[in-house]
């Protein structure tokens, strides 16, 4: 008896395990997977066209406004299947349009496949439309992913179609979502690095028809718009841009700049605010052609590119040789001008005697080539380091590394003296100079720089990307005497024209040489503002300028003119 009891309650225990294994498997199927399975059940019973030019994810400012400008409008849904005479009505509306209508839409009618129609609907159409009744067009809202000016193109990157069959193989493979070679992929920027987040798989929105198992419309049943579908699969990502400062930026620089960059910094945080790069493109569709010979460079983010960073690196200069007790604010040197040795100076008369803090004002050459010979390379390239220019890291945009980037050439033969004024071998990005000026306004902290703060997935917990820590690159005591000098190049030195008459301005020109010859410099000017509480940290690059103090710092003073502005529009009740 008590052995067919264990039997009993053995087979009773493997009844109970099996039936909580199929409830477990069919709670699986109806809560995690029913979203897709219910896709896929309207996709056999439907024939439907998508209402969004591209399944993928927003990329969003810090507010969560897209910076791609999407936005929604009215557009005709065509499905030929229910219309006696497709053709002919598609050419009315297209002729009431303006417009001719491309043999690729005739063949998509003439196959029976729904389309939607690329124009704005107009009044005509509208009649055109109720005249035939509405079985077979809908007006239905539609989403498009680019508006016609988006912010941070080179931030953003742009889309291309799958090039080829083995492009397929890999994305489907490496993202572990279904691809087609019909498929819009990440080509630059966030849309290449955060492909495998943005992809989505299923349309947010659709029109569709109900179709029997032949695929033929089921007699009596309307075409059904789905408007709220969303998509699971696909994430978002949130940027720490500002959509309106990255837009005060980019007016300026369309009227300022023709090539160069602009960085702006949160103060507080290493948060990119506002990144920006000229010559610019529109990201939408068709981004990736070229047009012209050299329109390549429309393409490059020189924000993050390298360049010469001229008499900025004094900044280096000026906080290796004060933290080594080599010079005093108020030490005194010699310059003789144009017959100086082995570097001249700018000034061809000289400044004949002058301090440490006036040769930083006036952006005197020899006074920063005497004090790198006596620094040696060593010391250089240390707080160089310190300063973050050997990382190219940006927290969030994983952007591939410029090898040429090599602070070890410093001590290489003969380049001590150019680099300590920021020639020779000497190289940093828009972005890395705006982390080391940011420091000395952090009384020496260096905070490493972010883009992307959180990724975002229609279901589930963000993932955060988190501010980086900061790290002591120089001394409070050190970093308040690169600033005070910093304050004397805006109001009397080279930086005149950067100084703000509302709250003050401190930073630093500087003018890199283009090679033997060539007058015109790459113009910078970095530096931050107001004084008694900075809030943002600013880096502008004119390339092919007159100087940095000429074309670069008005260029600063002009974006950082209207941010404390646009910050009491944004606290305004």
């Amino acid at each position: 008896m008590d052995k067919f009891k264990g039997r009993l309650v053995g087979t009773l225990f493997i009844l109970v395990f099996l039936f909580a294994l199929a409830a477990a498997r069919t709670g699986y199927i109806q809560v995690v997977r029913g979203e897709h399975y219910a896709r896929q059940a309207m996709a056999g019973e439907t024939e439907g066209v998508a209402l969004e030019d591209y399944a993928r994810g927003g990329i969003l400012d810090r507010q969560g406004r897209p910076l791609t400008g999407s936005y929604r409008a009215n557009r005709v849904v065509v499905f030929p299947q229910l219309l006696e005479e497709p053709l002919a009505l598609i050419g009315e509306l297209y002729a009431a349009a303006g417009v001719d209508c491309p043999e690729v839409v005739k063949k998509m009618i003439k196959d029976g496949k729904p389309v939607v129609l690329p124009f704005a609907v107009a009044e005509r159409q509208l009649e055109l439309i109720r005249a035939a009744g509405r079985e077979g067009l809908v007006v239905a809202p539609y989403s498009f992913r680019y508006g016609p000016r988006p912010l941070a193109s080179h931030v953003l990157g742009h889309l291309g179609r799958v090039r080829d069959a083995r492009e397929l193989a890999g994305l489907n493979q490496t993202v572990n979502k279904p691809y087609r070679l019909s498929d819009w992929v990440g080509r630059q920027g966030l849309e290449l690095y955060y492909e495998k987040e943005l992809k989505g798989i299923y349309p947010a929105s659709l029109a569709g028809l109900y179709t029997d198992a032949l695929g033929q419309p089921l007699a009596g049943l309307p075409v059904v718009v789905e408007t709220g579908l969303g998509d699971f699969t696909r994430s978002d990502l949130v940027t720490t841009i500002d959509a309106d400062i990255q837009e005060v930026v980019e007016r300026v620089m369309d009227r300022q700049i023709k090539k160069g960059a602009v960085v702006v910094m949160e103060r507080s945080s290493g948060d990119i605010l506002a990144m920006a790069s000229r010559p610019s493109y529109n990201p939408g569709p068709g981004a990736g052609e070229l047009t012209a010979p050299g329109d390549e460079e429309r393409f490059v983010n020189q924000a993050v590119s390298l360049f010469q960073p001229g008499s900025i690196f004094k900044v280096v200069v000026a906080a290796a040789a004060l933290s080594e007790g080599l010079a005093g604010p108020g030490s005194r040197f010699y310059c003789r001008g144009g017959s100086d040795s082995p570097i001249r100076c700018w000034n061809e008369e000289g400044h004949g005697s002058i301090t440490l803090a006036e040769a930083f004002a006036q952006s005197c050459n020899p006074v920063f080539a005497g004090l790198g010979r006596e620094l040696g390379p060593e010391r250089l390239i240390r707080y160089a380091r310190a300063l973050g220019l050997d990382s190219q890291e940006i927290l969030g945009y994983p952007a591939q590394v410029d090898r040429r980037q090599d602070l070890g050439l410093i001590a290489g033969r003969y380049n001590l003296v150019n680099s300590s004024v920021g020639q020779g071998p000497v190289l940093a990005t828009p972005v890395q100079i705006t982390a080391m000026i940011n420091a000395v306004a952090n009384g020496g902290a260096y905070l490493p720089p972010r883009l992307v703060r959180e990724v975002r997935p229609a279901r589930g917990e963000p993932r955060k990307i988190s501010p980086g820590q900061p790290v002591a690159a120089l001394s409070p005591e050190v970093a308040r005497q690169v600033s005070e000098m910093m304050v004397m190049v805006t109001r009397q030195g080279v930086g005149l024209k950067a100084w703000l008459a509302r709250g003050g301005s401190a930073g630093k020109t500087g003018s890199a040489q283009l090679g033997q010859g060539v007058e015109a410099v790459n113009a910078w000017f970095s530096g931050y503002a107001p004084l008694d509480s900075p809030a943002y940290t600013i880096t502008v690059l004119v390339r092919e300028g007159l100087s940095g103090g000429d074309t670069a710092a008005p260029v600063f003073r002009e974006i950082a003119e209207k941010l404390p502005d646009l910050e009491k529009q944004k606290t305004r009740p």
